[in-house]
């Protein structure tokens, strides 16, 4: 995994730490719960699935799970190569989400499409659909994530602008954003606007979207590249002119943009809900959430996606590993127990809708009313990223073109320069 998900390693509040956890709800729907010993591999800190495992544990005497962190910057290469080895020592693994279809497609996921009701009953459309290759569904959806305005209030006042509502349908656009970026600047902050992920196709996806432009991926085989029409380069132009105007500030990348916000550098940041933990104790001004934004004339689009789990169908022991994982997709107690020592939001809508107001509470009266906006969101405006077996091939070349529009290029030209890359890395999957 790359980009946001990468988002899900947030700041780690002990304010979430989530009780009763291990209670009953859901159950197994394999023929046998098995036993023995579950492997399961991941790229998080073991702490972070402690407590799922041992809740799971605890239901299932009968099984124990051993779990290998494979650092996050080398996870896809390693899994690849055990993955095609047929490596039997790994039952179940978290699987990036736009990357599934490309490992499904190698045969390395075991089709879990009997698990399709559960499945749909117990996430939202965007993180049920994220899950399906070629009409089969080869994993569960674990955690999800979205996207929050936030705002200094007290750089808005200086500047005698009204700070946005958290109402929806109240949503500020892009436009609007700008506009009161550019008077907060005038009025002494040094920025107006930045997006935390500045080159990462999940943060820049819904920009293109909101105008109607698409997610640059079509064709029945999700094989045809689609990044120079005119709504993609109208996004990435006005995506460019908020650096080049010093509405946005270049130089500054990755997750050292939650700082700029922090450090009242910037009237408006857009991030995820895990910098709700992060503002809180590193804020010393007076902030507030609204919905993502959208351009004028557009729709409201937000990101979404995360991790999912899948089976390895090389593994000796699918039963427990199934078991496994239904627990912490399709059962709120171990959806819940995934996230209790991270700000990362479950996929499973029971365990979020008792998890969420616990988020909100960390900021205050700063995030007032952020529970019911994130599942607004996740409900009405969410838009997955697309899956092809050309995705990684596709994101890494847009992410390159985005890094170099926000530095300065013309997003005409080196848009249709990524076109004609993305193009040629994908004749060889045709």
């Amino acid at each position: 995994m790359k980009r946001p998900i990468i988002i899900i390693a947030g700041l780690v509040a002990a304010s979430l730490m989530l009780a009763g956890c291990s209670g009953s709800g859901g159950s197994s729907n394999s023929e046998s719960a098995g036993s023995g010993s579950v492997q399961f591999v991941g790229p998080e800190d073991p702490a972070v699935f402690a407590p799922v495992i041992a809740s799971f544990e605890k239901k299932y005497p009968d099984i124990t799970v051993d779990y290998t962190q494979v650092p996050f910057d080398t996870y896809a290469t390693t899994l690849q190569q055990r993955l095609a080895a047929k490596d039997d020592t790994i039952d179940v693994f978290a699987v990036d989400q736009p990357n599934l279809a490309q490992i499904a497609a190698q045969g390395f996921l075991e089709d879990l499409s009997d698990l399709e009701d559960q499945a749909k009953a117990a996430t939202s459309d965007a993180q049920y659909g994220v899950n399906f290759y070629q009409n089969k569904m080869y994993a569960l959806s674990v955690w999800n994530s979205t996207q929050l305005l936030f705002y200094n209030k007290d750089a808005l006042d200086a500047a005698g602008v009204e700070a946005p509502s958290l109402n929806p349908d109240e949503r500020w656009t892009w436009e609007q954003v700008a506009e009161a970026g550019a008077k907060a600047q005038a009025a002494g902050m040094e920025s107006g606007l930045l997006l935390e992920q500045v080159e990462a196709y999940y943060q820049l996806q819904p920009l293109i979207e909101s105008l109607g432009g698409g997610s640059g991926i079509t064709g029945d085989d999700m094989l045809t590249a689609d990044v120079t029409t005119d709504k993609w380069e109208q996004a990435m132009k006005w995506y460019g002119e908020t650096f080049e105007s010093g509405l946005s500030p270049r130089g500054v990348g990755g997750f050292q943009t939650s700082a700029v916000f922090s450090d009242q550098k910037t009237a408006f940041f857009v991030g995820g809900p895990w910098d709700i933990g992060n503002f809180a104790s590193s804020a010393t001004f007076n902030w507030g959430i609204a919905p993502q934004p959208y351009f004028a004339g557009g729709k409201a689009v937000t990101p979404t996606g995360s991790w999912s789990w899948g089976i390895n169908t090389a593994s000796k022991n699918k039963d427990a590993a199934r078991t496994f994982l239904e627990y912490v997709a399709l059962d709120p107690a171990g959806s819940l127990a995934s996230t209790e020592t991270q700000t990362i939001i479950p996929a499973n809508t029971k365990a979020a809708a008792d998890y969420l107001p616990k988020l909100e509470a960390l900021g205050g009266e700063h995030s007032a009313g952020a529970a019911e906006l994130i599942t607004y969101e996740i409900e009405n405006t969410a838009v997955a990223r697309p899956v092809s077996v050309g995705y990684v091939q596709f994101e890494s070349i847009i992410n390159k073109a985005f890094a170099d529009i926000r530095n300065g290029s013309d997003p005409t030209e080196r848009l249709a320069q990524a076109q004609q890359q993305i193009e040629d890395a994908w004749s060889q999957l045709r």
